[in-house]
């Protein structure tokens, strides 16, 4: 039988340090295999591994196979995905489709300032101004959710991660600024 593989990351390797020590001090004993199942996932912020194994079985992870078709994908053209925008250059709907969805995120992304630490509360300032929605929480969580946000496990600090955009939104994330600004 093969095993799932299910890719991990923590945000802050520090942190992780941090609560592994603290959860296996209040252990009597060393913990068995789950037990440190539980203690990495809930190092990161997750309840259990349970908790995590879900979130992890939500985004499959990509084989090869998957890569070889993603280039020969078509990418929802940036002229389509501009109707999520007004002439201001904001978000004004959520994309329905998932693959329209990343894209508009990226135009968020851009505008949240580089390598700072910032709280939920200055994260929200720079979401609010680039969106109509009125649901800046949401594109607060998709953002982490697609890794282009990073938050700590308690949610204290926000992160921008430092990327580079996909070549293929490189135009909607100019055309989206050029309207922000004019």
């Amino acid at each position: 039988m093969s095993r799932p593989v299910f890719p991990f990351y923590a945000p802050d390797i520090s942190s992780l340090a941090r609560s592994l020590h603290r959860q296996w001090s209040e252990q009597s004993h060393p913990p068995g295999h789950v037990q440190l199942l539980n203690m990495l996932a809930q190092a990161v912020g997750y309840q259990n591994f349970q908790h995590f194994r879900s979130e992890a079985e939500a985004t499959p992870l990509p084989t090869e196979t998957t890569t070889e078709v993603a280039p020969a994908a078509t990418p929802a053209a940036p002229s389509r995905l501009l109707r999520h925008f007004d002439a201001q250059g904001r978000l004004i709907r959520w994309p329905g489709k998932f693959s329209e969805q990343q894209p508009c995120l990226w135009t968020i992304w851009a505008r949240i300032p580089a390598r700072r630490e910032m709280s939920e509360r200055e994260v929200n300032e720079f979401i609010k101004p680039a969106q109509t929605l009125e649901d800046h929480v949401l594109l607060r969580r998709e953002l982490v959710n697609y890794k282009l946000l990073e938050r700590t496990v308690d949610g204290r600090v926000y992160r921008r991660r430092e990327q580079a955009v996909p070549a293929e939104w490189v135009d909607l994330l100019h055309e989206v600024m050029r309207r922000a600004k004019a």
